[in-house]
């Protein structure tokens, strides 16, 4: 017999014992033996030694539960991020912004080093083999996020509201007043994040009005109806022609995980046209 057969035959002999220690404590269990927490401690003192004996040791056996430990760990992230995305996802499909609209989902998998204006580019994993194509809407299940600025293959880069390069025409309240969303707001006390409104002619602006997109030519690059935020302060006119005022986004982009891009067919036949003053 080797060296190496002995540890092997003891392990075997290990075994046969644990097995028999469950049988035995299984048979009294059935039989109506002591209770199970008498049990419990009993199992606990027979079979710990021998689980302590069958398991593996030394470095490698460490390195081999790290590497468990760790799966696991990577393993529930994945599963939370998977409901967090199912929940997202259901909420976009859910909201008015995507109501008879063709979309395509997709995930935020980059964004660009935020500027003194914070978050003004992400990235997304849809493209041009999706149908996605520059200048389309992008939506999460609370509003707008942005428009499609450049496209690849496999993904695309958003320019988000409140960029630079980002200006919206809206309706501002029940009225429908026309206006004007873009940069950040330079009202003083503003809060992080709001964004610039004008009105384009006089009117009156309320705190807590509405603020929806006004929509372009073909749905490009964006679509009518779709929620901006909300009134959050008016400025004194102080001989402005319009008033101004600073505007909350509905949507945190700093917390994105899923979003739509908005596909919309450019209108192919003509308007029909119709004769004034009929009764």
């Amino acid at each position: 017999m080797t060296r190496g057969d002995a540890p092997d035959r003891r392990r075997r002999r290990l075994v046969v014992l644990a097995a028999l220690a469950t049988l035995l404590l299984v048979v009294v269990d059935i039989v109506g033996g002591p209770g199970p927490g008498l049990l419990r401690r009993g199992g606990a003192t027979v079979l710990g030694p021998l689980e302590r004996a069958l398991a593996p040791s030394g470095p490698e056996a460490e390195g081999a539960l790290r590497q468990d430990r760790d799966r696991l760990a990577s393993d529930l992230r994945e599963a939370r991020l998977s409901t967090q995305d199912a929940a997202a996802l259901a909420e976009l499909l859910g909201s008015p912004s995507t109501v008879g609209a063709t979309v395509v989902p997709a995930r935020v998998v980059a964004v660009a080093a935020p500027g003194p204006q914070g978050l003004v580019r992400l990235t997304i994993d849809v493209g041009s083999r999706d149908g996605v194509s520059a200048d389309r809407t992008v939506v999460s299940g609370e509003g707008l996020v942005g428009r499609v600025a450049s496209v690849g293959p496999w993904t695309s880069d958003v320019l988000v509201l409140g960029g630079p390069e980002v200006t919206v025409g809206v309706r501002v309240g029940s009225a429908g007043a026309l206006a004007t969303v873009g940069g950040a707001a330079s009202a003083t006390g503003r809060q992080p994040g709001e964004l610039g409104l004008t009105l384009v002619q006089s009117g009156t602006l309320r705190v807590g009005d509405e603020v929806r997109t006004l929509g372009s030519v073909d749905g490009r690059p964006f679509v009518a109806g779709v929620l901006v935020g909300t009134v959050s302060a008016v400025e004194p006119q102080r001989g402005r022609l319009a008033p101004t005022g600073t505007v909350k986004p509905a949507v945190d982009v700093g917390t994105l995980s899923v979003v739509g891009v908005l596909l919309t067919a450019p209108r192919s036949t003509p308007r029909p046209s119709v004769t004034g003053g009929a009764s």
